[in-house]
């Protein structure tokens, strides 16, 4: 079956907010095929799906932050409406209430790019702990080979010449 949304369009849309990766009801509403309206409606209609860790609604600061670093998002600059957000674990949720073929095919699309980003992001942070490890290791170094360094300065260094004894009667 050919792929409705690629992971290239998906990723862009991801943003960290409240130290969760999270998606746009704006942007999931036109992955999805249907205006926002409709997606909110339908999300309101099942409140009881959508605990605060799944979705949340973003403050008038967070908005615009998210429209300071998105240029396709310059339309919700003077839109009234807050947004919804919507975690991982919320995009998994729509499935069930955005009940059609496309809603299905898109929502394994999007889980699979959350997937893909945290796998990059644990493998950064491994990268990040290993560097920090190998600085460690270096700064160690630095100190032994500064060492070495002094003691060669030393052996290069002509040896102190001894005062010559007058020459002559005392």
């Amino acid at each position: 079956m050919k792929e409705l949304v690629s992971e290239e369009m998906i990723e862009p849309k991801i943003f960290m907010i409240r130290g969760h990766k999270v998606m746009l009801d704006r942007d999931l509403a036109e992955l999805y095929g249907v205006s926002t309206k409709v997606l909110n409606q339908a999300v309101k209609r099942n409140m009881s799906r959508f605990p605060r860790d799944f979705m949340f609604q973003l403050t008038g600061v967070e908005k615009e932050e998210v429209v300071t670093i998105c240029d396709h998002l310059k339309p919700l600059k003077f839109s009234p409406q807050l947004p919804h957000v919507f975690t991982e674990q919320g995009v998994a949720m729509l499935s069930g209430i955005l009940n059609s073929d496309r809603a299905i095919q898109v929502n394994i699309a999007i889980i699979r790019a959350f997937v893909k980003l945290r796998q990059i992001l644990s493998m950064n942070k491994e990268l990040a702990y290993k560097l920090a490890k190998l600085e460690r290791k270096i700064e160690k170094h630095d100190v032994d080979i500064q060492a070495i360094f002094d003691a060669i300065r030393r052996l290069m260094a002509p040896p102190p010449i001894k005062p010559k004894p007058l020459i002559g009667f005392k």
